[in-house]
């Protein structure tokens, strides 16, 4: 049996996008919201645009649902100049955080709501509710009120309602967000799976970057209305573009210092009387130059002994442990004061730990765990 292609339609200089974003702007008076964004999202994507509060994600939603118009720059969606499009009348639906479920209405009538609006026959309306029901796995509750299911439920409903319409693009604002954690885990892979299934271009504003990473076939990474990187949630992490991304993104330690170009290879000069660190870099800086070694938690390993050969190793000492179940995170102090993390997997119980409070210990990693930045 031959494995699926992957699908990376981005990488393909031939793939027309489902939506292009070009030169757009927004401005609220002298605020300016959105700031010249360039940005194409292909056919049965499932997009994320990720960011802190007031970073943009939701203005560029709002565009292109058609309530907010872009003050300069073009939206297409298929090739079509949406701006003169009323929200009504564009292939988009969208899934507000609130879910908008209507309290007198059956489960069964709150999906085709919008069928009836637009005049679709009845046997074509029962059936397409019918299949949109199985969809999302509500057979047994299609009779009832939203207040007679739980939360995770009144979300599928909605998810529901907005596919029966089989639009192009499903936008979802903060969709999970009422949601409790180990519900909202769960529906997120409910969602993926609904998406693969119907095919439709899902695109997800989220401040909640576990949810982005686990859902989106590419991530947006957004900051004061621009687009910061946009990539496959595995480059985004193992591969950021910045101190920022790299920050935003999961649990890191960023590491300043001065640049000491090889070939290859960048050392970095950052505390006095410590051997450089190295890391390999294609980044072409002049000796002396800022930049940031940004290195994740589970790539550092922590030993009792300097080990032998580690391309990185510093001296420290246990400041701080944080048992979490399956891991744990040792925050270590260096001699110049920064305080290091360092996790390792918890793979049997913990009878006693290797290492306590106020240990000396070493941290240690390879040229490549790292990721140097000039950012």
């Amino acid at each position: 049996m031959t494995a699926p292609a992957e699908f990376s339609p981005w990488t393909d200089p031939s793939a027309k996008p489902l939506i292009r974003f070009t030169g757009v702007t927004k401005r609220f008076g002298d605020f300016t919201a959105i700031d010249n964004v360039d940005l194409d999202i292909f056919e049965k994507e499932f997009f994320a645009l990720l960011g802190p509060s007031g970073c943009g994600k939701t203005t560029l939603m709002r565009m292109l649902a058609g309530f907010e118009m872009p003050t300069e720059g073009l939206i297409e969606l298929d090739g079509q100049d949406i701006a003169p499009v009323p929200p009504n009348k564009r292939a988009t639906n969208m899934m507000f955080q609130s879910y908008a479920l209507f309290p007198h209405l059956s489960l069964r009538d709150n999906i085709a709501f919008g069928l009836h609006r637009e005049k679709m026959p009845k046997d074509r309306i029962a059936a397409r509710v019918d299949e949109m029901l199985k969809l999302v796995q509500l057979e047994p509750f299609a009779s009832r009120k939203p207040h007679q299911i739980s939360g995770g439920q009144r979300q599928r409903v909605a998810l529901a309602r907005c596919l029966a319409k089989a639009p192009k693009l499903l936008l979802l604002d903060e969709p999970l967000g009422a949601l409790d954690r180990k519900l909202r885990e769960e529906t997120q892979f409910e969602l993926m799976d609904i998406q693969e299934k119907t095919g439709t271009t899902f695109v997800i504003v989220t401040h909640d970057q576990e949810e982005a990473m686990t859902v989106a076939s590419r991530v947006a990474v957004m900051d004061h209305g621009r687009l910061v990187q946009v990539a496959t949630p595995a480059a985004i992490y193992e591969t950021p573009n910045s101190t920022y991304v790299a920050d935003f993104i999961g649990d890191v330690n960023i590491i300043e210092g001065k640049a000491e170009p090889g070939d290859g290879i960048m050392g970095i000069a950052w505390a006095e009387g410590q051997p450089n660190l190295t890391g390999a870099s294609d980044l072409t800086l002049a000796s002396g130059a800022t930049v940031f070694m940004a290195i994740r938690p589970e790539k550092v390993r922590i030993s009792a002994e300097k080990p032998e050969g580690a391309a990185n190793a510093v001296a420290g000492k246990v400041l701080d442990i944080a048992y979490l179940g399956n891991i744990s995170t040792y925050h270590v102090e260096l001699p110049g004061g920064q305080v290091i993390k360092a996790q390792t997997a918890n793979t049997d119980r913990i009878a006693r730990r290797d290492f306590t409070w106020e240990d000396a210990v070493w941290l240690s990693w390879s040229a490549t765990a790292g990721v140097v930045l000039e950012r």
